[in-house]
Formats: structure tokens, sequence, C-alpha cells
């Protein structure tokens, strides 16, 4: 059988097991994806994720709007900064918890190679 192409039109979301709301994109569910999976994140202000690891696939994230921080490594002992423009790369079950510290929304698109939408996700 032959794949298809699909536009998948924005506006959809889902509450992830991490505690913020995605933006379905480009996913098994909504695509018949195989190998990844592309949504957008909004952070409203002061908000956080849980802490969280992939199992098994890499992240790819590129802010698209405002600042957000997060903490990242075995125990999140470490701390970047992500602004407008910055991409982010997130290994395969390395533990992080994304937030956005500031007083404005915060937007980004995140990619990652499993193409289910939460199967992967491991809470800590």
């Amino acid at each position: 059988m032959l794949a298809e192409c699909k536009v998948i039109r924005g506006g959809e979301g889902f509450h992830g097991k991490q505690g913020l709301d995605y933006f379905a994109g480009i996913s098994a569910e909504s695509a018949g994806a195989t190998g990844i999976c592309m949504h957008m994140l909004v952070i409203p202000p002061g908000a956080q994720a849980k802490p969280h690891y992939h199992a098994n696939h890499e992240t790819a994230i590129f802010q698209l709007e405002g600042s957000t921080s997060f903490r990242h490594g075995p125990n999140l002992e470490y701390l970047d900064h992500v602004n407008q423009g910055d991409y982010v790369y997130i290994p395969a079950g390395v533990p992080h918890q994304p937030f956005n510290p500031t007083d404005r929304i915060a937007r980004a698109l995140i990619a990652r190679t499993d193409p289910n939408e939460q199967e992967s996700v491991v809470l800590i």
C-alpha cells in the first residue's frame, strides 16, 4: 500500500502526562506516522511540566516565541535558559523539566523520534 501525504489542521490539542497542554500535530494518531511526532507546546506564565524523560526517543525543540528554562540531568541538577529562536536537543532517557519563569506565554515546536503522542513519556 502506498503511503499518503496528509495535512493536519492545527487547533486540536491534548493534555500531556507531563502536565502541560500540547496542540496536536503530526503523530501516529493524527497522520499514521511511524517514526516521528511533532507538536506545538504553549507554556503559560509560571507553568511547569512534571519532571520526566522519553524512553528510547530523542527530542528536538525550536523556541518560536518567548523564553523558557529547563532543568535536566540525572537529578535535574542542570539549568538552561531558552530564548526565542533557540534550538534544544534532549537525548533519549535524559530527565528534564521545562518551565516558564516569565510573565509571557512561550510557544515551542517539539519533535520526537517516537511517533506516538505520549507512549514514551515516563514521569519521575
